[in-house]
């Protein structure tokens, strides 16, 4: 064996040739897959203040009919307790 030969690495098996569209594709494939996820942390990031919001909206108008549900129930048992009062 040569010197040279003892040093040299193996050859490493030739890739298959690709093809500009394989290549095109390749390429599109891996941006699409960054815009993707770009597009998800941006929206995630604009929408949380505006979902945050609505939330707090919702949250403020089930808490105001809960309690005009709960004035009125109050105020129909107290006619009610106050309509047997008078009964007897």
């Amino acid at each position: 064996m040569t010197p040279a030969a003892i040093v040299s690495p193996p050859a490493a098996p030739a890739a298959p040739a690709i093809s500009e569209a394989q290549l095109s594709q390749r390429v599109l494939a891996d941006l699409q897959r960054q815009l993707d996820l770009m597009l998800e942390v941006r929206l995630r990031e604009a929408l949380a203040p505006v979902l945050a919001r609505a939330a707090d909206a919702l949250i403020r108008d089930a808490r105001k009919e809960l309690t005009a549900t709960l004035r009125e129930a109050v105020a129909r048992s107290v006619a009610q307790e106050l309509g047997r009062r008078d009964e007897h």
